[in-house]
């Protein structure tokens, strides 16, 4: 404002005291130009926050994006996962490390648009110790059907853009848990080929099975329609790519498109499909891949 005023004197140096009708509008135009000057705004630059760089085998990295104008993408471990929009240029999502990962650095890139950010993330060992199964010869030869791989791949792959659920999730059955997840697995014997995707609940036959988080119910499947291995199932869709399955029940007690609220009954605790006795599977998954769901109740992840 002040090199305007000074260049204007320069020209003529009695401008000021003029008494003309031009000087007025000269003045006039310069008091104008002066008005129009503003302070530039600020303006946010585009961020991401991770909750962890240093993660377990079977958790999830919790990603917070803000000021962002395009929907942001992840990559990480040759995977890639999308976010979900919980507010003005404001999105979340839950990276998964699969159970299976090998301990070490990995590269993690989120982009959005032009602004991309990279981090370093380190997988270690969860410390899950290997458990031996015996099945009954009856169930032993057992294997999935394609019709129970198809049901239950697409159930758990839910890409819903609407959140369910809010704060954390409960547990589904009140029985002691018998079965941790990410625990190694040979079955009769066998090689360690495979570990467990989920937490087992020693539950008596009937015993009530309640949904930990409000959901949809995106999948019900039956063993005497083909569900071999995963018996009587029911997956739900809590929505932004959590889903979690129930498996081996005894009845079920909801159908395909049911909201459930928390506390809702899904079924009850059965022997179906391979298992050693009466228990509740609970699976909890992101972007169809199997993780603790002990972090999903012990933590709400500030959404």
């Amino acid at each position: 404002m002040r090199i305007i005023l000074l260049a204007l004197l320069l020209i003529s140096p009695n401008l000021a005291h003029a008494n003309t009708p031009g000087v007025e509008r000269l003045e006039t135009i310069v008091m104008a130009q002066v008005a129009t000057v503003v302070p530039a705004v600020p303006v946010a630059a585009p961020s991401i926050e991770l909750d962890k760089t240093i993660v377990k085998q079977g958790q999830v990295i919790i990603a917070k994006f803000t000021e962002q104008k395009h929907k942001p993408v992840i990559y990480f471990t040759d995977r890639e996962f999308t976010s979900y929009k919980t507010g003005e240029k404001s999105y979340w999502t839950a990276i998964p490390v699969e159970n299976l990962t090998k301990v070490g650095d990995y590269k993690l890139v989120a982009k959005a648009g032009d602004w991309s950010k990279e981090y370093t993330i380190k997988v270690i060992d969860n410390q899950k110790g290997v458990q031996h199964i015996h099945l009954a010869d009856d169930k032993d030869d057992i294997v999935a059907t394609q019709k129970e791989l198809n049901a239950v791949g697409s159930g758990l792959h839910a890409d819903s853009e609407t959140k369910l659920w809010t704060g954390k999730f409960v547990y589904p059955n009140k029985a002691y848990k018998s079965s941790p997840f990410g625990v190694k697995r040979s079955y009769n014997n066998g090689p360690v080929d495979s570990y467990h995707k989920g937490l087992d609940f020693a539950a008596g036959t009937g015993s009530p099975i309640t949904a930990p988080a409000a959901g949809k119910v995106v999948m019900v499947g039956f063993e005497k329609e083909g569900f071999a291995v995963h018996g009587n199932s029911v997956i739900l869709d809590h929505g932004h790519g959590i889903t979690s399955i129930y498996m081996h029940l005894h009845t079920v007690d909801v159908k395909i498109g049911d909201v459930l609220k928390v506390g809702d009954k899904i079924g009850t605790v059965g022997h179906t499909g391979i298992s050693t006795g009466p228990h509740l599977h609970w699976g909890v998954y992101a972007h169809g891949i199997s993780t603790d769901p002990e972090q999903f109740v012990g933590s709400g992840f500030g959404l």
